[in-house]
């Protein structure tokens, strides 16, 4: 079977270095023993190392081309290669309730989405690695005080630890993108609740970085609406911070900070 066309359309980037393919593949064995996701196969250049794991694979594939060249050259993974949306799939399917790692060359102009889902099903996947954007990879990376730190890096860093692992060139792709990749790998951290309303918080998190360059005493305004609370609301220590210079647990104060305005304007 002839090899597969890159579609513009869906942001396909096919990799050509085996060696970068299998250190990429390699970055799952930090989660051992759990059956692996693959977002994003394209013509197997990961997938042929990723088989030879002794554990569960399966590989979701949206591009119908891409689907039956993975049928012609992967036969034994027939079953498991999955011509679906990864953005729309249930994954408390996918491996019938268990765990996995979710990995893959990631399509640019959709991995923040990926990673949002990552975050929505943050129980099943304690361990994501794969290539992205490189700039994606530095803002999800970056702390606190620094211009890339951003919504993706509050929160996925609230729940995951993130390594930045290694910067990919342009000319091992085909066709070349514009930008450099990087490879990164999150592995969940230790934490099990907040300690605030998550919904609250995820909301607090995009509404300040909705106005990054403002202090928060403005930004923070926009979660009430005409409703505003009580002046001495604007007058606690975040407010005259900028969303950058918060770190999670900060973050998690002002969301419970924020809480309690809601409470109190309610009584």
């Amino acid at each position: 079977m002839k090899q597969v066309a890159p579609k513009k359309h869906l942001g396909q980037h096919f990799l050509t270095d085996l060696g970068i393919a299998k250190a990429i593949a390699d970055t799952v064995d930090a989660c051992p023993d759990i059956p692996v996701l693959e977002v994003g196969p394209g013509m197997g250049m990961m997938t042929q190392f990723l088989v030879e794991k002794p554990r569960p694979l399966k590989v979701v594939e949206i591009d119908r081309e891409s689907v039956a060249y993975l049928n012609d050259h992967f036969p034994r993974l027939r079953e498991n290669i999955l011509g679906e949306d990864f953005l729309r799939m249930d994954l408390s399917q996918t491996f019938e309730g268990r765990q996995f790692v979710l990995t893959g060359n990631y399509p640019y102009d959709i991995s923040s989405q990926i990673f949002f889902k990552m975050l929505d099903n943050k129980d099943l996947i304690p361990c994501c690695t794969g290539m992205i954007q490189r700039e994606v990879a530095q803002r999800m990376a970056s702390q606190p005080g620094t211009k890339a730190y951003g919504i993706l890096s509050v929160l996925i860093s609230a729940w995951y630890d993130i390594e930045y692992l290694f910067t990919v060139d342009e000319h091992v792709f085909n066709p070349p993108p514009k930008v450099k990749s990087a490879v990164i790998r999150m592995t969940r951290n230790g934490t099990a609740d907040l300690g605030c309303d998550e919904k609250l918080f995820k909301r607090v998190v995009k509404t300040v970085f909705g106005q990054r360059r403002k202090m928060l005493r403005v930004s923070v305004r926009q979660l009430f609406g005409n409703g505003l609370p009580e002046k001495d609301f604007f007058e606690h220590e975040f407010m005259t911070k900028r969303p950058e210079q918060l770190s999670v647990a900060q973050f998690v104060e002002l969301t419970n900070w924020v809480a309690k305005a809601y409470a109190a304007s309610s009584e």
